[in-house]
């Protein structure tokens, strides 16, 4: 099945870059600007600076994003590449946009669609996450809560040591606490915490993504070692 060539940026979105340039850096000449919309998996925006061109490259679910969203998209670019103060506004603007209920329906349709996600095994050297995930599952949901894909991370991340992803409805825990020095509660608290994303979807609530809604929190409260796993967290 052949795939619908991108469109190709308009000269009115070059001409938005180059006049959102001259505001940010109006005694510099204007480099050549390159802009190409690429399929990402996400909402992904990129810009590089090399050999005097800036390359620029914007998911497709931007082509046909409103001419204020675009003008915000090259000004939050351009100040990130010249380490300028982002405008509030702008800022604001792209968040309304990217997170409001349509735009966030497309991101998780081509993140299901084009995304792959690496599993490796739910089993590891010490803790078996199939195993955990029911003690909890019985102890905090009635043994109600669907069980989701379960694996551990391919490397031992010290900064993502757990990960809900809704798209392919997977957890992820870091490989870091597959070893025997690692309590338990340490293991059921991650995976707990990430159930309760199972239980409490992200939610738009007045232009903004609530992750970790109040209900959430106070879900998350009745784990009975939370002190203590959140100090073994800490000393990571």
């Amino acid at each position: 099945m052949a795939v619908t060539p991108l469109p190709t940026a308009s000269a009115e979105l070059i001409a938005t870059f180059e006049r959102e340039f001259r505001e940010l850096r109006p005694r510099t000449p204007v480099p050549p600007i390159e802009i190409k919309f690429r399929r990402f998996t996400s909402l992904n925006t990129t810009i590089r600076l090399r050999e005097g061109k800036l390359h620029v490259r914007l998911s497709d679910l931007l082509i046909y994003a409103p001419e204020s969203v675009l003008t915000s998209i090259a000004h939050i670019l351009l100040a990130k590449l010249y380490r300028k103060p982002i405008s509030a506004a702008a800022s604001d603007r792209y968040r309304r946009y990217t997170q409001s209920d349509a735009v966030s329906r497309q991101a998780e349709h081509i993140r299901q669609t084009r995304g792959r996600k690496r599993i490796t095994t739910s089993k590891g050297h010490v803790w078996d996450l199939d195993e955990v995930f029911e003690t909890i599952n019985r102890q905090f949901f009635h043994g109600l809560l669907g069980r989701p894909t379960l694996t551990w991370s391919e490397h031992a991340a010290r900064r993502m040591l757990g990960h809900y992803d809704a798209a392919h409805n997977t957890i992820m825990i870091s490989r870091i606490f597959d070893r025997p020095g690692t309590p338990r509660y340490a293991i059921e608290y991650l995976l707990y915490h990430e159930m309760l994303h199972l239980k409490h979807p992200v939610s738009v609530r007045a232009g903004r993504r609530c992750v970790h809604s109040r209900e959430f929190q106070a879900d998350e409260r009745l784990f009975p070692e939370l002190d203590l796993a959140r100090e073994y967290l800490k000393r990571l």
